[in-house]
């Protein structure tokens, strides 16, 4: 007999994603920014908001993290609808969009001290958060000096910090490597990774394709303000044109011959000697077969590993120079004030 504990299943079905976003627009002006964005990440995903400079990337986590308003859609966060209108976000969201700024002539830990205080942090409770903060983004040895005086990649940690003293269950990071050194950027992923193993939402704006592709389990290109592909990154790859492969057989002639009859599979001869096969990899799984069942050996077989950044020129078009069909034709500079949210 097999016992089902009904109460655990309703619970884990009826559970909300940490971020739901549905038709977020916004304009300035005649310039449509955002056009009908659609968003859903759940607890303990890394998600990946991918796109070009001026692509809405950062006005779409403005708009989330409620510092600017939205013309249309709808907005949850951590199950909490977020007012068009009255935009504060709940406890246990955090981030920061572009740099993040300070007071210059207090230290890191003063101005991590004052946003303590503004959380309502007691003295003793906020200073011991403050240490815990700096430690983990490796500014302790910097934490007293003037912010003022911090280089870029200092003053991305200390957003980072910043972030952090909330304890965040969605965490919003605009570009959080851009002006880290690689050691930097290597302990920043750590701790990204490190947050959402531990169950928090992590919403990661980039261009660095690399660093998204390295990151991140779940992903959404945006481009010219429209989301053109939300999901894995295997999504991606299935969207994008079939991958090509390098191979040698015991009999290449009679191999390309077979190629023609067999769907999903389009095969050349190599300058350099044998074949390249453009397929998907079910199609290449079958033709693979069908050549040893016609008694032709595979001696070579290499696949071409495509970087995400030539995923997204395929499905966007941008490979030749070319938009996507379903982007807008806008070209847009998002120029709102620096902010954090802490």
């Amino acid at each position: 007999m097999t016992i089902t504990n009904t109460a655990a299943i309703q619970i884990v079905t009826l559970e909300r994603p940490a971020l739901e976003a549905v038709g977020i627009s916004k304009r300035y002006g005649s310039r449509e920014v955002l056009c009908g964005v659609d968003l859903i990440v759940r607890a303990g995903q890394l998600h990946g908001l991918l796109g070009p400079n001026g692509a809405g990337k950062t006005t779409l986590m403005r708009v989330l993290l409620g510092l600017v308003g939205r013309d249309a859609g709808d907005v949850h966060l951590l199950g909490q609808r977020v007012d068009a209108t009255d935009r504060r976000v709940p406890d246990g969201v955090a981030g920061f969009v572009d740099t993040p700024a300070f007071y210059p002539y207090l230290s890191g830990r003063r101005n991590l001290e004052l946003l303590a205080r503004l959380d309502g942090h007691r003295r003793a409770e906020g200073a011991a958060r403050v240490s815990d903060v700096l430690d983990q983004v490796g500014l302790s040895a910097h934490a007293d000096a003037a912010a003022g005086g911090y280089s870029a990649g200092m003053r991305q940690r200390l957003g980072l910090a910043a972030a952090l003293m909330r304890s965040p269950r969605l965490l919003f990071l605009d570009e959080p490597t851009s002006s880290l050194d690689p050691a930097g950027a290597r302990d920043v992923r750590a701790l990204a990774r490190r947050l959402a193993d531990a169950g928090t939402a992590v919403v990661l704006s980039s261009h660095d394709m690399s660093e998204v592709e390295e990151l991140c389990s779940t992903l959404t290109f945006i481009h010219h303000g429209h989301v053109i592909f939300s999901g894995t990154l295997e999504g991606v790859r299935m969207l994008a044109p079939p991958q090509v492969h390098a191979m040698h057989t015991s009999d290449d002639r009679a191999a390309l011959g077979l190629a023609s009859y067999r769907p999903g599979i389009t095969a050349v001869r190599a300058s350099g000697g044998g074949l390249e096969v453009s397929a998907h990899l079910d199609a290449l799984d079958e033709y693979v077969i069908a050549l040893g069942c016609a008694g032709i050996a595979v001696r070579a077989l290499e696949s071409r590993t495509r970087s995400l950044e030539s995923l997204f020129l395929d499905i966007t078009g941008d490979a030749d120079g070319a938009e996507a069909t379903t982007a807008s034709r806008l070209s847009l500079a998002e120029a709102d004030a620096p902010a954090v949210i802490s």
